[in-house]
């Protein structure tokens, strides 16, 4: 079996082994993660429901990540999340489109609607409590799957797989649900995605084997000012430590990071545990907010990964001041 793999070419390789995994994680064992942005708080109501309204100003912003461009079949995903505050109902609303491509082959698209109740449970403590439907469609595209069960040990790629798959999309209906706590200086989150674990197999006749995990979040993170309070000097110096740990069936990951602002200019330095170090890079204005990271992947993929870039774009609209006062919260922007 050994000499037919011999014959093939490196980028042929690149392929296979881009094909191969798509298949061990997604049809294999049918444990698929969720798309995770670097910049995870770009799209904060994406990463938990709760952050919906949490500007209270109108707020649109948008991201797109290209993961692993150095395999034949990489990584897109791309979003679109709108939310805005609402006195009358005493929180927010929020509204997130996705559209995740795998290799070229597997396509998912989801919308989803999160609302958010803001309750101020005394003057330097606020609870936010966010629930959220979502619905989701996956399709694949079966003529760029392979099977082992394909090959010939000389010949290659000659037989037909056993595997029958469905050519119809799979629709789901999902329900999240997060929760804030957060002071002037400190935040706490955690989220629950995917509650009601829907079935996205597209193997014929599966079972429970086919459903979609549980994503658990916990992030976290403070605020310190270095502002030296100068009357000759008005720029604003802080530095925001933050963890974000993340558990979606058997995968997790832990990341932990840094922000430096100063005006407004944002740094940000992340790793991610056995995976990458991340470098951000950001621009910050009253009513524009831009981002650009790059993941440096330090595990076994980065030979021919590429590392990931990311880019955020998000518009503040500005809305008429309320005569109440609304407790600011120090979680970062990017």
């Amino acid at each position: 079996m050994f000499q037919g793999f011999s014959l093939l070419n490196k980028t042929y390789l690149k392929h296979l082994f881009t094909i191969l995994l798509l298949f061990l994680g997604v049809f294999k064992f049918a444990r698929a993660q969720d798309a995770v942005f670097t910049q995870f708080y770009s799209n904060p109501v994406y990463l938990n429901p709760a952050f919906s309204g949490s500007n209270k100003c109108p707020r649109l912003v948008s991201n797109y990540r290209d993961q692993w461009p150095g395999f034949s079949g990489n990584f897109i995903t791309t979003a679109v999340a709108y939310d805005q505050g609402f006195d009358a109902l005493k929180g927010g609303f929020g509204l997130v489109i996705l559209s995740d491509q795998i290799a070229k082959t597997l396509k998912s698209t989801e919308v989803s609607l999160a609302y958010s109740y803001h309750q101020n449970v005394s003057r330097n403590f606020t609870l936010n409590y966010g629930i959220q439907g979502t619905y989701i469609q996956k399709s694949v595209d079966r003529s760029n799957l392979t099977f082992g069960d394909m090959i010939h040990p000389r010949r290659g790629f000659v037989f037909s797989t056993s595997d029958v798959i469905s050519a119809e999309p799979v629709n789901m209906f999902d329900f999240s649900a997060g929760i804030i706590g957060y002071s002037e200086k400190f935040y706490i989150g955690f989220a629950a995605h995917h509650l009601t674990e829907p079935n996205e197999s597209f193997l014929v006749n599966s079972s429970n084997e086919g459903k979609l995990s549980r994503r658990y979040t916990v992030h976290m993170g403070t605020d310190f000012s270095l502002s030296s309070h100068s009357l000759y000097s008005s720029k604003e110096e802080t530095l925001s430590p933050s963890i974000l740990y993340s558990r979606q069936g058997e995968f997790q990951q832990l990341n932990l990071g840094l922000y430096y602002k100063k005006g407004a200019y944002v740094l940000g330095f992340w790793y991610r545990n056995r995976d990458s170090f991340i470098v951000t890079l950001g621009l910050e204005t009253q009513a524009l907010r831009i981002g650009y990271s790059y993941d440096i992947t330090t595990s076994q993929l980065s030979l021919y990964s590429g590392g990931s870039h990311e880019i955020s774009l998000a518009i503040k609209f500005y809305c008429k001041p309320k005569k109440k006062v609304y407790r600011t919260m120090s979680c970062p922007s990017f």
